[in-house]
């Protein structure tokens, strides 16, 4: 490819990075072309084309189906919540469309997809042992952090509590497709994010933060939609250029946890959290991002990662 070409192709990109964070960010309204080509900095009559070029969705394709995996997540996550305060929380401006679409996509209807996905849940928890399940998790609060923290004999697991986490502006570099297990392409996403800052100087500022922020549930995406971002702390004022973009990662109560873990044992410290934590914890995912913070080096092949999903009370 042609010098010129690539870096046409990398503005494009970065552009239509700035309309999928403005989306993600604002799910719950309605949005209309104009809108989100003005976001992008595209003529209308361009905008659907290239969009559809870099996503291979159309704009609206794309925002119908964040929606509807939100809600199957919701559905899940909060069986307490109503199907119609799911499908209004999403976007959706009538129940019908919303259950009209929600099984074209998932092929089922929403109630049988909560009753289903909540079964396999469970079965999934009694099959990996239920007294170990059982023994795993006591609660106290420490006085000195003012919060609630947990004690688990879950191996990976160092540390688990539900903290206030600061928002951080960010400079990332997406990749969309698939990454589970994939250690060469998360060097490649590494590499490419930590040369672009060590020129800019950026890598020596104060509370510099190094993460991994995952748009999506590898559980209900595609593989090939999935969308992760590997990110730095920088500046509010900070400039990017070409394909590294730059987002605000919401701030607000996450649960925090920290694991030691080899590159293969990521996968297995995610599922801990979703299928021993969550049920026992009295909070479920709040509806943003959750991300990986990575506060120390690696050493001797482990890495200490702090897994942060946004929670709320049940």
């Amino acid at each position: 490819m042609a010098v010129g070409a690539k870096n046409t192709a990398i503005e494009y990109h970065s552009r239509i990075n700035q309309t999928l964070d403005y989306i993600e960010k604002n799910l719950e309204k309605q949005f209309t072309l104009d809108e989100l080509a003005s976001i992008a900095a595209f003529s209308k009559y361009h905008f659907h084309r290239i969009f559809m070029g870099v996503i291979n969705e159309t704009p609206f394709q794309f925002i119908t189906r964040l929606r509807l995996e939100r809600a199957a997540t919701m559905l899940v996550m909060n069986p307490q919540l109503q199907i119609g305060d799911v499908f209004v929380a999403c976007g959706f401006s009538d129940i019908s469309i919303f259950s009209r679409n929600f099984k074209q996509h998932f092929g089922q209807s929403p109630s049988q997809w909560r009753k289903e996905m909540i079964q396999k849940s469970n079965l999934s928890q009694v099959k990996s042992n239920p007294k170990k399940i059982q023994q795993e998790l006591s609660v106290y609060f420490c006085s000195h952090t003012k919060s609630l923290k947990w004690m688990t004999n879950m191996e990976l697991n160092k540390s688990i509590e539900v903290k206030n986490m600061p928002s951080m502006t960010v400079a990332y570099v997406r990749h969309i497709g698939p990454y589970k297990g994939d250690e060469e392409l998360f060097r490649g996403l590494w590499h490419k994010m930590m040369t672009w800052a060590g020129a800019k100087g950026l890598l020596a500022q104060p509370n510099f933060q190094s993460l991994a922020v995952y748009h999506d549930d590898p559980n209900i995406t595609d593989d090939m939609k999935l969308r992760t971002s590997i990110c730095i702390t920088i500046p509010e004022d900070a400039k990017v250029d070409g394909e590294i973009g730059k987002m605000v990662v919401e701030g607000g109560s996450y649960v925090v946890a920290r694991f030691e873990v080899e590159a293969h044992e990521f996968a297995e410290a995610w599922n801990w959290m979703y299928a021993s934590w969550f049920p026992k914890s009295g909070y479920q995912p709040d509806d943003k991002p959750c991300f990986e913070l990575y506060s120390e080096e690696p050493k001797d092949n482990k890495f200490i990662v702090d897994i942060c999903v946004p929670v709320k009370p049940l």
